[in-house]
């Protein structure tokens, strides 16, 4: 019977809203799930580890990946690059194993150009007052910098519809079930299972 092949996930929201605790906690529960590990120029934060929470490249290493076409997606972001490695996650999703890709708004849309069949998750905060006081939270900003994430999370919201769900991160326990519930539903759907059991009527 034929493979059902996985699910490529992609997660993405406003800077500030969460995205990588509730990655991480959807991967401890989910050890199935895989986690593309993005590129990125931006500098590492205290505790990020290079191949783990991202790969960190210069702004010319960078570029010879695009050059290349080595990145399924990629994206200028605040004055950096941002942009995903495709091998990995073709080889993944033909092993039969779901992947999610945790992207920024412009990244998320371009993978959707490329491989609309993936699931697009928007993860919402609870207000833009929250989002505010979570990306002062980190003490990793400037003044100037959250001011410009703050106008660019207004207008990341506004994306929201074209993505397949929407998942509000008021606690993050809560949006990892959502999403749980999400993937059982995206495993179950007809257009996703028709192949496989059109092959087992035709064996009997």
């Amino acid at each position: 019977m034929r493979k059902e092949k996985g699910l490529l996930l992609v997660l993405s929201g406003p800077a500030g809203v969460g995205k990588g605790t509730v990655c991480s906690a959807l991967r401890e529960q989910e050890t199935d799930i895989q986690y593309s590990v993005s590129a990125t120029t931006r500098a590492p934060r205290d505790g990020e580890v290079n191949g783990i929470n991202y790969f960190f490249k210069s702004r010319e290493e960078f570029k010879e990946m695009i050059a290349q076409d080595r990145l399924l997606e990629w994206a200028e972001y605040v004055g950096n690059f941002y942009g995903t490695p495709i091998d990995y996650v073709q080889e993944t999703l033909n092993n039969g194993k779901d992947i999610i890709l945790e992207i920024e708004v412009q990244g998320a849309l371009k993978v959707k150009e490329r491989f609309p069949e993936g699931v697009f998750i928007f993860l919402m905060p609870p207000s833009l007052a929250e989002l505010r006081n979570r990306i002062v939270g980190r003490g990793t900003e400037t003044v100037d910098v959250i001011n410009e994430r703050m106008n660019v999370a207004k207008e990341e919201i506004d994306m929201m519809k074209n993505y397949d769900y929407v998942v509000e991160n008021d606690q993050v326990e809560l949006a990892v079930e959502r999403i749980k519930s999400i993937v059982i539903a995206e495993h179950c759907k007809r257009e996703r299972l028709i192949e496989k059991y059109k092959e087992l009527v035709e064996v009997n």
